[in-house]
């Protein structure tokens, strides 16, 4: 039998060792959520990639498609284009004809009546000699402003000059001389291209023709390059991709087997407090807390959705008497699961009401018997409430409230609206709040029954625990 030292030194050696390990495991919480987060990136860079990957293959698709659409346009217009240079080539043929005709044909006196050769050398000394050197003649202002209007002489290359001598009667016949010279010619000028300048522009077009054919029999095979290029390119960056999440996986595998290793090691610890428990009995008071303490159920963290842990010590704490040891009669922790805030809104409401009662707003005055039950109501309702929430907001003893509990408050909140309908005065709503009474006591009646069933159930698995 060992001494009560021993056993005191025994006990705190295990209960050491525990802490150890719980402020190892206290690790796992982060760990998970950057696993998670982990999970999420790597998701998110492969949707990423995915996205890339189908822009490029749409914008090649695209490409193709304006490409062969323009292509074949253009194919379409090269007989319109044809004849455009036919009629371009032709007209450039017939005004290089008409410019040579109107520069052959020489001013001279017997083509103009009225103009001798004094006036002809006049003409020439401003640069008009032949039909090709004016356009146009006009009437104007005279150069030094006396006289009155003169005939003005268009240049063909620019400007108007006044020859001394030369009015009306001798412009209008050096007009027509010049209208008639330009008719000849342009009666004289081709009206059809030389078949050389026909075979010409016709190569041009075939070869423009055959330039496309070629260019809309490559657009497919183009296409279909940059498409292999692009899925060689996905194929590149999902491989880096899953390169990386293997590497990360195996790591995260290797932490987590880690930490249910230690887990289970943990629960051997605890189990063989337990024991030792169950075998010396207490030990002392300081002893006895740090004890509790040790044999705290162990926090789990929730595990991954489609990655199963390497190992299960969830099913090693079926082998420790842990309610048995610590005698815990408070709300079972759920991980990751805690009290919604949004019970703070009832809580506050029968605060409220503990204080105010019901029916007595205004100038009604509710009667002493309903003044007191109903603030007696309301404040077992704010004591139960908050007995049932505030443990289970706290990290170690997190969980959902009691099934049932909602309609059991709601069924309180009823019956105190009813109660204050029937001391309201001012307004005949017996009805209402007979209806609202009923459907008060239904409630409270369902919501006791589901908490009755929970009870006995968590009563039959402790039992069956043990």
């Amino acid at each position: 039998m060992p001494s009560p030292s021993d056993v005191r030194a025994e006990r705190r050696r295990l209960i050491e060792s525990i802490g150890a390990l719980r402020r190892l495991l206290a690790d796992r919480r982060a760990f998970e959520v950057a696993d998670r987060r982990r999970l999420s990136r790597e998701a998110r860079d492969r949707g990423r990639a995915e996205t890339a990957h189908g822009k490029a293959l749409h914008r090649i698709h695209e490409q193709r498609t304006r490409q062969e659409a323009s292509l074949t346009h253009r194919l379409s217009a090269l007989d319109g284009e044809h004849e455009r240079q036919e009629g371009q080539a032709l007209a450039v043929l017939r005004r290089r004809s008409i410019e040579r005709a109107l520069s052959s044909a020489h001013l001279t006196a017997s083509e103009v009546n009225g103009i001798g050769n004094g006036l002809i050398r006049s003409l020439a000394a401003q640069g008009i000699g032949t039909a090709a050197d004016f356009d146009d003649v006009s009437w104007g202002k005279a150069p030094n402003g006396k006289g009155g209007d003169v005939l003005y002489i268009h240049r063909t290359s620019g400007g108007k000059v006044h020859i001394n001598g030369i009015g009306e009667h001798r412009g209008r016949p050096l007009l027509e001389w010049r209208r008639s010279t330009l008719a000849r010619a342009q009666a004289r000028a081709p009206h059809k291209l030389p078949p050389d300048e026909r075979h010409r522009i016709a190569g041009i077009i075939e070869a423009e023709r055959v330039r496309l054919r070629e260019e809309l029999a490559e657009a497919p095979q183009t296409a279909e390059t940059a498409r292999a290029e692009a899925v060689r390119l996905h194929a590149e960056a999902l491989d880096l991709l899953t390169a990386a999440t293997g590497e990360a996986a195996r790591i995260a595998a290797e932490r987590r087997a880690e930490f249910d290793a230690m887990a289970e090691q943990l629960l051997d610890l605890q189990s063989r407090l337990s024991a030792h428990v169950d075998t010396y009995g207490d030990a002392g008071r300081r002893v006895r807390r740090a004890q509790n303490r040790a044999l705290r159920p162990i926090p789990q963290a929730p595990p991954l959705p489609g990655i199963p842990s390497p190992r299960a010590p969830g099913d090693a704490a079926t082998r420790v008497g842990l309610t048995k040891a610590t005698g815990r009669t408070g709300p079972h922790p759920v991980p990751g699961v805690r009290a919604s805030p949004g019970w703070l809104v009832p809580i506050l409401y029968f605060c409220l009401t503990a204080v105010v009662g019901v029916g007595e707003l205004g100038d009604n005055t509710a009667h002493p018997s309903m003044m007191i039950a109903s603030r007696l109501v309301a404040l077992a309702a704010t004591a139960e409430l908050l007995r049932l929430w505030l443990p289970r907001i706290r990290t170690r003893t997190a969980g959902p409230l009691p099934d049932g509990t909602g309609r059991q408050t709601s069924g309180v909140f009823l019956a105190l609206t009813a109660a204050g309908m029937f001391e309201d005065e001012n307004s005949d709503v017996f009805g209402a709040a007979c209806v609202v009474s009923v459907l008060a006591a239904v409630l409270f009646l369902a919501g006791t029954g589901s908490r009755i069933v929970e009870a006995d159930d968590r009563t039959s698995r402790n039992g069956a625990a043990t």
